[in-house]
């Protein structure tokens, strides 16, 4: 059964101010809908990883799961079998139109939202996640939204990969890397300099930063995905780093994902954007539990 998010009660009950989160992105509409269609979901073993150390902590029916900087919803999606409630916030109104407009789940709804100002009670939520947003959270902030909300035992559970996707073609899959290579270089001076110039660096920085003595850090977990190549090309060109260059200088950054497509098509002898080939992700993870009363 798939409903709208007004069929679900949140239990929005907490009147927070209107202070921002502390970077924007991904909120225009083309690139919402380019998020929808390119970005992909963390594999269901990671949803498992944070469902196991959950349930250690927490023995009783999950109630609330509130997915933060939930985009055009994907990873919320995953949420939905083990919660009573899931809950997506977000601070673009275009992703969160995609992800409330299409088909999901009856126990999701979405709603916008600061990661630093999240619209709930005290002690509500079972889990608090985000997956592949937390690097533009204002993050002392974050964490301090994330001890209030969460209940007793609660868990956070911070999700991403890097950017350094790898390519699986039979026989030309060191050709094919080398040219992403160039590509990811040929991006990276466009990296926004609140996350400096490694992700797992500033996650890293993030777990430090985490006050519970129950947290652990992984690194890393792969995730093999078969996809057309122009999916690829889509889901790279949905970085924040295409996009600072698009913004830049959008004829020569459409040259250069043109350039490269045809540079990998040539590698693997076809002739098609259509032809799938395997991406490799590589995640990495923070999982931590809010102590239990005395």
């Amino acid at each position: 059964m798939t409903v709208g998010a007004d069929t679900v009660s949140c239990r929005l009950t907490y009147n927070g101010s209107s202070r921002e989160m502390a970077q924007r992105h991904f909120e225009g509409k083309d690139h919402a809908e380019s998020y929808q269609l390119h970005r992909v979901s963390p594999p269901q073993e990671l949803i498992d990883e944070v469902l196991n150390f959950l349930r250690k902590r927490i023995n009783e029916d999950l109630d609330l799961a509130v997915d933060v900087g939930c985009g055009s919803g994907q990873g919320t999606e995953l949420l939905a079998p083990y919660f009573m409630t899931v809950v997506g916030t977000d601070i673009s109104p275009a992703q969160l139109k995609i992800a409330s407009d299409k088909d999901h789940a009856a126990n999701i709804c979405y709603r916008e939202s600061p990661a630093e100002d999240l619209p709930f009670e005290d002690s509500i939520a079972d889990l608090v996640s985000s997956m592949s947003a937390a690097h533009w959270f204002d993050h002392s902030r974050f964490l301090q939204e994330v001890d209030r909300i969460l209940k007793p035992g609660g868990c956070l559970a911070l999700l991403s990969y890097t950017m350094d996707f790898e390519l699986e073609y039979g026989e030309s899959t060191s050709k094919l890397n080398k040219i992403c290579e160039e590509f990811y270089a040929a991006l990276h001076p466009y990296r926004k300099a609140y996350i400096g110039s490694s992700s797992i660096q500033v996650y890293k920085n993030i777990y430090d930063s985490i006050s519970y003595a129950d947290k652990e850090w992984h690194e890393c977990l792969k995730s093999r995905r078969i996809m057309p190549l122009s999916k690829f090309i889509g889901l790279v060109e949905t970085f924040s780093t295409y996009q600072g260059f698009l913004e830049k200088d959008p004829v020569e950054a459409k040259k250069l994902s043109k350039t490269i497509t045809d540079r990998l098509l040539e590698a693997m002898g076809a002739s098609s954007t259509d032809t799938e080939l395997t991406v490799i992700i590589n995640y990495f993870y923070i999982l931590a539990s809010k102590p239990r009363e005395s």
